[in-house]
């Protein structure tokens, strides 16, 4: 008959095993880490990645202001960085109210900013003689050959050109 004795770990083996146990027989130790401390655990470490996001838009806030002025921002700064709790919580709530309208006024001039170059993009490019268009340019040519400025050839020339373009 094999005793079982106390569970020490067996190098060869790869698990535990009891002393005097054949090495056929492994015996596994139970975890010593419950499923409630798991779910804490993953909670902590997203409370902790959340206070990493809430610091970087603090942070964020201070510089994206211009109501602020250089020390001002250089003070909030060194506060949240020295005591990070403390000066986020002082700054939420000194400065907290304003944060949701510069976050909406930045996006709006974002937003007006990227419908002004779609609209330029978007727009037909102007001809590329001066700001005339094409029409008059015809008609100023058409005038040239009928006072005999230019000939006929030059004037069908010009034209093709023109149309070209």
């Amino acid at each position: 008959m094999v005793r079982l004795g106390p569970m020490r770990p067996s190098v060869t083996s790869g698990g535990f095993r009891a002393a005097g146990q054949q090495t056929g027989d492994r015996r596994y130790p139970v975890s010593n880490y419950p499923l409630l401390n798991l779910f804490l655990t993953m909670l902590w470490f997203f409370l902790w990645i959340m206070w990493f996001m809430l610091l970087f838009h603090v942070i964020a806030d201070i510089f994206r202001d211009d109501h602020l002025g250089g020390w001002a921002k250089a003070g909030w700064t060194i506060f949240v960085c020295i005591l990070p709790f403390l000066g986020i919580f002082v700054y939420l709530i000194a400065r907290g109210h304003g944060m949701g309208e510069r976050e909406r006024e930045r996006a709006q001039r974002q937003e007006q900013a990227f419908r002004s170059y779609v609209r330029d993009a978007a727009r037909e490019p102007g001809p590329p003689n001066g700001g005339q268009d094409r029409v008059g340019e015809l008609e100023r040519l058409a005038g040239l050959r009928n006072h005999g400025d230019i000939t006929e050839a030059e004037y069908q020339q010009a034209k093709s050109k023109l149309l070209a373009v």
